[in-house]
């Protein structure tokens, strides 16, 4: 890496202040959740805000070259239900360049005790205020499932709201520790997305997750500030409620993937292969593979000098 490179990703003495504590990582470590301070300016969250209302309005700096079989994309004529756009990183460069801020990888690799942390999704999210819409309720999950085709267990989100976020939104919703639990059994159905599944199958499996570790379900919901932001590890379940405030929740879900990370090969037990979005849109390694580190899609944003 040149003196340049290295420069892309140094930060201030006031952002060196803002990294997780050798307590925090700790903290992560053990409950797989983190709070972070804040990281991002109320200018810098306004014009998320600002970039979202024009990206549905129509605005677009770019489009996917194909559109994925998985794809979650809203579009106005879903009308008034919980919307998701994934790589919103790259359709829209205003809101791509604010999260690639360096200040938010390196507190990612920080918590994921990495050397280099790239983008592996970003999906925006707006949760309408209307009380008894099922689609605001995302059930128990945890997004490693999702990833099958990586080889990284080192993977974590970051959950960036657009304004002070508590219960009342239906903010995320972690609980605590389940990242360290074993699973009861190997289950093909869990590579599939919480949207293709059953909520009461999603809820059960928790349970029984939870008593096959000897534990309770303690649920944690993060209350964030404006400019803060809610990690967690890929394996920690979360999900959030309803959205019974007066106005809408505003968030980007923005998963990330440490250096080391690569595609495989990963078929359920009737040998159908899985397949992540990515595959259908990255370049191609030597050997012929999806290439995770594909810098169009999924930029690096800290490594460490």
């Amino acid at each position: 890496m040149t003196v340049q490179d290295s420069a892309l990703f140094a930060l201030t003495d006031e952002e060196r202040a803002l990294l997780p504590s050798d307590e925090d990582v700790a903290h992560y470590a053990e409950h797989g959740w983190y709070l972070s301070k804040k990281l991002f300016t109320d200018e810098e969250v306004d014009l998320l805000e600002s970039a979202s209302e024009r990206f549905y309005a129509g605005h677009r700096d770019r489009t996917l070259p194909v559109r994925p079989p998985k794809l979650a994309y809203w579009e106005p004529e879903h009308g008034q239900v919980q919307r998701h756009n994934d790589y919103i990183h790259y359709e829209d460069d205003t809101i791509g360049r604010i999260l690639r801020k360096p200040l938010l990888g390196a507190v990612a690799a920080r918590l994921a005790e990495a050397e280099e942390i790239r983008v592996f999704q970003s999906t925006l999210i707006y949760k309408p205020p209307v009380a008894g819409e099922q689609s605001n309720i995302v059930p128990w999950h945890f997004d490693r499932h999702y990833w099958a085709t990586s080889t990284s267990e080192r993977m974590l989100t970051a959950f960036i709201p657009f304004h002070d976020c508590g219960e009342e939104m239906g903010t995320i919703t972690m609980v605590d520790g389940s990242h360290r639990w074993k699973e009861t059994a190997a289950n093909d159905a869990t590579s599939l997305h919480f949207a293709e599944r059953d909520r009461s199958e999603l809820e059960d499996m928790l349970e029984e997750n939870a008593a096959y570790n000897g534990t309770d379900v303690r649920k944690i919901p993060m209350r964030i500030p404006k400019g803060h932001v809610s990690f967690h590890h890929c394996r920690t379940y979360h999900g959030s409620g309803s959205n019974v405030s007066d106005r809408p929740r505003r968030a980007i879900s923005f998963h990330l993937q440490d250096g080391d990370n690569r595609y495989r090969e990963f078929r359920r037990s009737d040998g159908t292969p899985v397949s992540y979005n990515h595959d259908f849109l990255v370049r191609r390694t030597a050997e012929g593979l999806p290439d995770y580190g594909d810098p169009e899609f999924l930029p690096v944003l800290w490594r460490r000098s």
